[in-house]
């Protein structure tokens, strides 16, 4: 099992801490298909996630994503790829804009996110 610091953190063969890149904008593709658009990220060590917007998938709403579930980033293509289903990203505890940086909220998101193999 993944110390729970890890789930916050690029994966290092995924994300290179050395290289710029902002990916607001990219496409999210789950393992069986696109989920929505990155509309925040964040890259401090132990503490990094993606806010995805879903638009018409899950009628407008946002999804929070730990970095550690990111397997792909392709800067060409503008696509993120993540070792998760859509069906396991939208049973996920919903996203709470006033809370998504308190450590309850994150201990909650990342015991679900701990669950699933990858």
């Amino acid at each position: 099992m993944r110390a729970p610091m890890e789930l916050w953190d690029y994966r290092p063969d995924v994300y290179n801490r050395g290289q710029a890149l902002d990916l607001v904008g990219y496409h999210v593709q789950a393992t069986d298909g696109k989920i929505g658009s990155v509309d925040e990220a964040t890259y401090e060590v132990g503490e990094s996630f993606l806010i995805v917007d879903t638009g018409p998938w899950i009628f407008g709403k946002k999804v929070l994503l730990p970095a550690q579930v990111i397997t792909k980033i392709d800067p060409q293509e503008r696509d993120i790829f993540v070792a998760r289903t859509k069906a396991e990203i939208k049973d996920a505890p919903e996203f709470d804009e006033g809370a998504h940086k308190e450590p309850e909220y994150r201990t909650r998101l990342g015991d679900y996110y701990r669950r699933f193999p990858g």
